[in-house]
């Protein structure tokens, strides 16, 4: 054991990846250690948490033992190498199945690594498990599916979002740094939200898909939720850039984003619009004053801070919510129509709507999100680096707000992610806290495409003033 598993019982937990990363490089610690660590963790928590519906404790010792012998030789797969992660349970890893959470694929075994598992896989990261989602990552919390939803380790009382449910759950947790999932209309934000971590939504087709199971292929995006900015940036290093088999990928280079991760916020311009979020009952006082204490804070160390202009919400969210179901049906069709009862209730009430929609009101859906797009590049990213928004209106909800049918009777949408997996542009969920009842609250930060870079230099500076990092959840 090392001097560092000796300061605490919390010590490898709160290691970010990129301290992890220098002590396995100078052999001061091993990847064995991180992922024993994180199997106690796992062992003596996830029973009460559901984060996991299958941990690889054998295959990741072994590719823990590999990675601390390539190190030892000075070999370098860069930033996750050695580093424990986990996998939403919709993107394939040869060999594991990939169930989805539905009892229509609950035996289908993967025969070749999803793109993301690939190049985390490449780059010596070591594969914990599979997490929890919500059924073909659309459905909710059911309690009519094969595994258990996932808890919010804030308090289990409360549901840690969805769909990236798992993700949001293990991070929070402290069983990983890091886990990889997908969001088509805010499934890696909204978890990151209602968790208090790091949700990064890449810009579309910056992250093959390939090997990802589709729900609505024209928002579907894929990216990493993290504990931190920096812990982000590594992880979308490792997994970003062009796929021949996915033709959403463009052909450009990755960026070096940790290089660029410099906490200088001199000079960054940043816009808002209040009228999204400030004037909406829906949202908490405390979160539209975290988004105002984020504001002034960037503008007193050097940032432009400037109101925009925004195309109404509605707009977006009824185009959104139109692709979503069409193609979600879509996709879905086949066993709707073959074996309805083999969906759970949640999951076959959201997608049967996308029946009625006609192909003139999907075709006008399409045209509309390209306006939109363009009125977000015109009006905001012609003169700003980064929009500043809410990412939701209230902490997360009660379990017991969901019933048996969809929507559930006491539960308001009070996620604000919709637009940008509209658009395609990059947007990342940042932590700023906590409300008066104990639960996490944060902002979005929104970016041009392919502007990750600017999300990690605005989102550092406000990490490093209100993130809490150093405050986790008290497990049982």
């Amino acid at each position: 054991m090392t001097d560092l598993d000796l300061a605490g019982p919390g010590a490898l937990t709160e290691l970010s990846v990129a301290q992890a990363g220098a002590l396995l490089r100078t052999g001061a610690l091993t990847s064995v250690e991180l992922v024993e660590h994180a199997l106690r963790l796992i062992d003596a928590h996830d029973a009460d948490l559901h984060a996991f519906v299958l941990v690889t404790r054998e295959d990741a010792l072994r590719r823990a033992v590999r990675a601390d012998r390539e190190l030892r030789a000075g070999i370098d797969r860069g930033p996750l190498h050695g580093i424990p992660y986990a996998l939403k349970d919709i993107l394939d890893a040869e060999g594991l199945p990939t169930t989805n959470h539905s009892r229509l694929t609950l035996d289908a075994i993967a025969t070749e690594d999803s793109a993301v598992e690939a190049r985390l896989r490449a780059g010596g990261g070591v594969l914990l498990g599979k997490l929890a989602t919500y059924e073909f990552a659309f459905g909710g919390p059911s309690t009519d599916l094969p595994f258990p939803p996932a808890q919010n380790p804030w308090h289990r009382e409360h549901i840690p979002s969805g769909s990236s449910s798992g993700a949001g759950a293990a991070v929070a947790a402290g069983f990983l740094r890091v886990a990889f999932g997908s969001d088509t209309a805010g499934s890696l934000r909204g978890p990151a939200f209602h968790c208090g971590a790091v949700g990064l939504k890449p810009t579309y087709g910056s992250v093959s898909g390939h090997g990802a199971t589709p729900l609505a292929p024209t928002m579907d995006h894929f990216g990493p939720l993290a504990w931190t900015v920096g812990d982000a940036a590594a992880a979308l290093q490792v997994i970003a850039g062009p796929d021949p088999r996915d033709g959403r990928t463009r052909e450009a280079p990755v960026p070096d984003f940790l290089s660029l991760l410099t906490g200088d916020e001199r000079g960054l311009r940043v816009g808002y619009s209040r009228s999204w979020y400030a004037a909406d009952p829906g949202t908490l006082p405390e979160i539209t004053e975290a988004i105002d204490r984020a504001l002034v804070h960037l503008e007193e160390r050097g940032a432009v801070v400037e109101e925009c202009a925004l195309p109404p919400y509605e707009v977006f969210d009824a185009c959104g919510r139109i692709i979503l179901i069409a193609e979600g049906f879509a996709v879905h069709e086949e066993n709707l129509r073959r074996a309805p009862r083999s969906f759970g209730r949640f999951t076959y009430q959201k997608l049967m709507p996308g029946a009625g929609v006609a192909p003139d009101d999907l075709e006008r859906a399409y045209q509309v999100r390209k306006e939109l797009a363009a009125a977000l590049d015109r009006r905001v990213f012609a003169d700003h680096d980064v929009l500043i928004t809410a990412c939701g209106q209230t902490t997360a909800a009660r379990v017991d707000a969901f019933g048996t049918d969809w929507p559930p009777p006491r539960l308001a949408n009070d996620m604000q992610t919709i637009p940008f997996a509209v658009t395609g542009h990059p947007a990342m969920s940042l932590p700023l806290g906590f409300a008066g009842n104990g639960l996490p609250i944060g902002v979005q930060l929104v970016g041009r495409k392919f502007g990750e870079a600017s999300l990690f230099r605005a989102g550092l500076a406000l990490e490093s003033a209100f993130g809490r990092r150093e405050t986790r959840p008290v497990l049982p």
